[in-house]
C-alpha cells in the first residue's frame, strides 16, 4: 500500500492497486462519525463505441447505455432492490452517470460493513432479462421527458451541441426515447463485461478507518475475474472549431437564462493548472467582487452572481458561464469585452488564488465531498493532493497566457432559454 502525505494540508491518502487492477483510495478522517464510499467505473455516456476485449469485435451501442445500465444494476435475481436494502440499513445510497464515469455510493454513521456487503454484491452480480430491461424502458423514457422539460438541462445540452460537432459529449447522458428503444439485455451484458471489470474501476472511501484492515475487507468481497486486455475506446477525431455560435429556445421560465461557452482545443496542457487558472480568471473578471459584476448588477442586467466552471476529460474541455438576465446578449458582449481587453492584476490574482485554495482545503471537512473529489480526479488521471503544488507554483504570467489563448471569440458560443 502506498501512503501519500501532504504536510501542507495535513492529509494522508492510502492507495493500493489490487492484482485484478482495481484501484482503492482511502482518505482516513479520525474522529469522524460518518463514513462514505463511492465505487466508480470509467464508463460514461461518451463511451458508446469500443472494441469488446473478450471477442475483439468492434461494438457501437445506442446512446444512453451507461445510464440505462446504472438503473438496472440495483435489481437482483432474488427480487431485492439493492437501493432500498441500503436505505433500510439507514444509509444514504445513490448512483449517477456522467459523460466519463458511472458511480455507486452510500454514506452513513452505522452499518458500514453491512452496506459494503450489499454494494459489492449488487455491483458484481448484474441481472438482466428481456422482461426487466423492457420494464425499465418506460421508466427511463419518462425521465428523459422530465429532463427535456427542464430549462437548465436543456440550456446545457444545447451548449454542448453548439461547442461540439461529432464529439459524443454533446449527447444527452440518458439518450433519447428512440435510442433506448434499441437497448437489449445483450447490450447491457456486453457493456458490463467490458467496462465493469475491476481493472477499469476505482473505489474511494473516507471516514474513520484503519486503511490496511479496510483493504482486506474489500478483498474478501471481490469476486475473481479473468484478466482482459486494455479497453480500446473509439472516439471521433478531435475538433479544432465549434459547431455553431448561437441557439435559442422558448420554455417555461420567469426570466431568460443563458450559458456562454468557450471551447478549449489546446492539447498537452496540465489540466489541473488550467482548471485553477480558469477559476482565477473568471473570479477576477466576472466574479461577484469584480468591477464588471458590480456594474452589471447596478444596471439591473444581473440580479445574482454568475456561475462558471471548467469541465474537462481527455476527450473534451470547455468553460461554461451561466446566469439569468433579461438581456443575455448584452451580458455576453460585456463579458467578451472584459476578457479580451483586461489583464488579471497581481492583486486579483493573489486574492482569488487564496480564496480558491481555501475552498479546496474546506472540501476535506466532509467525507462525501472528499470521496467524490478523489473519484472524479482519479477518473481523469489526477492525483488530488497535487492541487497544493499547483497553488504553490501557478504564476500570474501563466494565468494571463491562458486567458489570451483559451478565451477566443471564434471558440465562443451562447445558449439562451427565453420565456414562452
Amino acid at each position: 500500500m502506498e501512503v501519500i502525505e501532504n504536510n501542507q494540508i495535513k492529509e494522508k491518502v492510502y492507495t493500493e492497486t489490487l492484482d485484478n487492477g482495481m484501484k482503492i483510495i482511502i482518505i482516513p478522517k479520525k474522529n469522524t462519525k460518518k463514513k462514505y464510499i463511492i465505487w466508480g467505473t470509467k464508463f460514461g455516456s461518451i463511451d458508446n463505441h469500443f472494441i469488446e476485449p473478450t471477442t475483439g469485435k468492434e461494438i457501437k451501442v445506442p446512446d444512453g447505455v451507461a445510464h440505462y445500465l446504472e438503473h438496472k444494476m440495483f435489481e437482483q435475481e432474488n427480487g431485492v432492490d439493492s437501493l432500498y436494502k441500503l436505505m433500510s440499513l439507514g444509509l444514504d445510497a445513490n448512483a449517477y452517470t456522467t459523460n466519463d464515469h458511472t458511480a455507486y455510493l452510500f454514506g452513513g454513521t452505522d452499518n458500514f460493513y453491512e452496506g459494503l456487503d450489499e454494494l459489492m454484491d449488487y455491483v458484481q452480480h448484474p441481472y438482466f432479462t428481456d422482461e426487466n430491461v423492457e420494464k425499465e424502458r418506460g421508466i427511463i423514457g419518462q425521465e428523459i421527458g422530465r429532463y427535456d422539460d427542464e430549462p437548465g438541462w436543456k440550456l446545457y445540452v444545447n451548449m454542448m451541441d453548439l461547442l461540439y460537432i461529432n464529439n459524443p459529449v454533446k449527447l444527452d447522458i440518458a439518450g433519447t426515447v428512440e435510442s433506448i428503444s434499441k437497448i437489449t439485455k445483450e447490450t447491457l451484458y456486453s457493456c458490463y463485461n467490458t467496462f465493469y471489470h475491476p481493472s477499469n474501476m476505482i473505489m474511494c472511501i473516507s471516514g474513520d478507518f484503519v486503511p490496511e484492515s479496510l483493504v482486506e475487507e474489500i478483498k474478501k468481497r471481490l469476486l475473481p475475474r479473468e484478466k482482459i486486455d486494455k479497453i480500446k475506446r473509439i472516439y471521433p477525431e478531435k475538433e479544432d472549431r465549434i459547431n455553431k455560435k448561437y441557439k435559442e429556445e422558448n420554455m417555461d421560465v420567469n426570466m431568460p437564462i443563458f450559458m456562454i461557452g468557450y471551447k478549449d482545443v489546446a492539447e498537452n496542457e496540465n489540466k489541473m493548472e488550467k482548471q485553477v487558472a480558469v477559476q482565477i480568471i473568471l473570479n477576477s473578471l466576472i466574479g461577484k467582487s469584480s468591477k464588471l459584476y458590480q456594474e452589471m448588477y447596478s444596471e439591473g442586467l444581473l440580479m445574482a452572481p454568475l456561475e462558471f466552471d471548467y469541465e474537462f476529460s481527455d476527450e473534451y474541455a470547455h468553460t461554461l458561464i451561466s446566469g439569468q438576465s433579461e438581456n443575455p446578449e448584452k451580458i455576453n458582449e460585456k463579458i467578451a469585452n472584459v476578457i479580451n481587453n483586461k489583464e488579471i492584476s497581481k492583486e486579483d490574482f493573489e486574492r482569488n488564488k487564496k480564496a480558491l485554495y481555501g475552498e479546496y482545503v474546506s472540501i476535506y471537512d466532509d467525507v462525501e465531498d472528499i470521496g467524490r473529489m478523489y473519484l472524479q480526479d482519479s477518473i481523469r488521471g489526477i492525483n488530488t493532493l497535487d492541487y497544493t503544488n499547483v497553488f504553490n507554483n501557478i504564476t500570474l504570467e501563466y494565468v494571463n497566457r491562458i486567458k489570451k489563448e483559451m478565451f477566443k471569440d471564434d471558440m465562443q458560443a451562447i445558449s439562451i432559454i427565453r420565456k414562452k
